[in-house]
């Protein structure tokens, strides 16, 4: 199947700053790929390269197997920029019903559907709408159309905590129907929920592209395991992966480098009442990433 996105060489500088460079990077159908890093790491350029909006210093890129130039590839794309200006008198439902009409036909209960999923008040005029309805009209109007590409740029912006539980729920329903979507962000939660797989981005390079589940197995984690009777220490040591083993009567606490089969398998030759992992967090290893590529830029300029 032809990748919805393929990048090669990709390159964008502003004068002599660098937004991207050297971006090398395949998007499957039916995928949602988590695109994360600080603000300012190049993700927005990334975006606009991939709509045309802004033209490659270097190197090429396909979306949907043709040129981002060709109108006829836009129309098939739902786009959710991160900051979205929506001013004026008109009520947010005729802009909603505009928008329709110019993509063909978008039947206004689809709209009605969508703002009531959104929990969405159409009826208040564009210049007046909150922060949070603002984003909930880009939604709208992000995925009104069916498109099979969802490019969504900071998309859960000032959303209560319901209305992003839909909008992730919708996403579900996307990838299940076979449509793909990109969705940047510097929240670490949301991407995880959904994402198939994320790509790491600071200072406009790529750092690394991981399946969701390959960063968990590499994820440090916290383990707690309490026994029925206490136990000796040494049974805990010398384990692989396991790190900063405390004993103490039949209390074990320790640290999980990615798998934790060495520590289960110690355990199960004594009573386990009651065991508690804490979850990896995502944040240590997306840090571990930056931290690495900063000492490795450090080593290219002293080079």
């Amino acid at each position: 199947m032809t990748a919805v996105v393929q990048a090669e060489g990709l390159t964008k500088y502003y004068g002599r700053r660098r937004g991207l460079e050297d971006l090398t990077l395949d998007i499957q159908p039916g995928e949602i790929f988590g695109y994360l890093g600080p603000n300012g790491a190049g993700k927005t350029t990334t975006i606009r390269l991939l709509l045309d909006v802004i033209r490659p210093t270097r190197g090429r890129v396909q979306v949907l197997g043709g040129d981002p130039r060709d109108p006829a590839v836009r129309a098939r794309i739902g786009y959710l920029p991160g900051e979205l200006a929506l001013e004026g008198h008109e009520r947010a439902r005729d802009y909603l019903r505009f928008l329709g009409r110019v993509r063909g036909g978008v039947p206004a209960s689809r709209i009605e559907e969508l703002a009531e999923r959104f929990e969405a008040d159409l009826s208040v005029q564009m210049g007046k709408l909150s922060k949070g309805n603002k984003q909930k009209v880009g939604l709208i109007q992000a995925f009104m159309h069916e498109p099979e590409f969802l490019i969504l740029d900071e998309p859960t912006g000032g959303l209560d905590p319901l209305v992003q539980h839909e909008f992730l729920a919708m996403l579900r329903e996307v990838r299940r129907s076979g449509r793909t979507v990109l969705m940047s962000s510097h929240v670490l939660a949301e991407v995880e929920s959904v994402s198939d797989r994320v790509g790491i981005v600071r200072g406009g390079r790529l750092v690394a592209v991981e399946n969701v589940a390959a960063l968990r197995e590499k994820a440090v984690r916290r383990m707690e395991l309490h026994f029925d009777a206490p136990v000796p220490a040494a049974d805990f040591e010398g384990l692989a992966g396991v790190r900063d083993v405390r004993v103490e009567g039949a209390g074990v606490r320790c640290t999980i480098d990615g798998r934790p089969d060495a520590l289960i398998k110690a355990a199960a030759r004594h009573t386990v009442v009651h065991m508690v992992s804490a979850e990896p967090d995502l944040e240590e290893i997306f840090l571990t990433y930056y931290s690495d590529e900063e000492q490795h830029s450090a080593r290219q300029e002293s080079a």
